[in-house]
């Protein structure tokens, strides 16, 4: 496989460099110093509002989204030159928008989302007026095994219903929606009992 940038990844990896040495790494330590005003209803701290404005006019917007509908087109491979550069700055994948656990959660939404969930919670995510938190660590247990998971999800109705305790959900604080990990079918096997609520 040849992993050589196409000219497009290229344009974007130095697009990415001078929008970070212009507008985020400046702003880093103002950025950090806000983190403690988030909240719902406000998402990001208000510097990175103004610096998450201009990347999205800038066309440097939900890069790590593979489907064109959605994202940027790219390949994950591709994607992942991008990350590199991003990953130099803790403020950098929340200002263009690519910061886990919205992209997991954007991911889950735009491919298993009815319309309905996408409209309420998928096109306001790519438009970055809200976040999103992931839910899967659980307090007596090996939170990163889903194979250990105590929550259930149970039907009723049109409904699911969640009964169990969490622990440490990421990107919890100003978060507006939350993907749920939780077993839903216990009779089957440990790794097909899971699902993503």
């Amino acid at each position: 496989m040849d992993f050589t940038p196409s000219p497009r990844v290229e344009e974007l990896k130095t697009r990415i460099g001078e929008f970070m040495d212009r507008h985020i790494y400046p702003a880093e330590q103002t950025i950090g110093a806000e983190s403690d005003l988030i909240r719902p209803g406000v998402p990001y701290p208000p510097s990175l509002v103004s610096i998450r404005r201009m990347a999205k006019a800038a066309g440097l917007w939900n890069l790590f989204l593979p489907d064109e509908k959605y994202g940027a087109g790219l390949k994950n491979w591709e994607y992942g030159m991008l990350a590199e550069i991003m990953g130099r700055s803790l403020a950098a994948s929340s200002a263009f928008n690519c910061a886990a656990p919205d992209t997991g959660n954007m991911e889950i939404l735009a491919e298993f989302g009815t319309p309905e969930q996408k409209k309420r919670w998928l096109e306001p995510l790519l438009e970055g007026d809200i976040r999103s938190c992931f839910s899967m660590t659980e307090p007596e247990v090996a939170g990163s095994d889903p194979t250990l998971l105590r929550t259930r999800a149970v039907r009723d109705g049109k409904h699911w219903v969640i009964n169990g305790h969490k622990w440490f959900t990421s990107g919890a604080i100003g978060a507006s929606v939350a993907i749920v990990m939780t077993v839903t079918n216990p009779d089957n096997a440990p790794h097909l009992r899971a699902s993503m609520i």
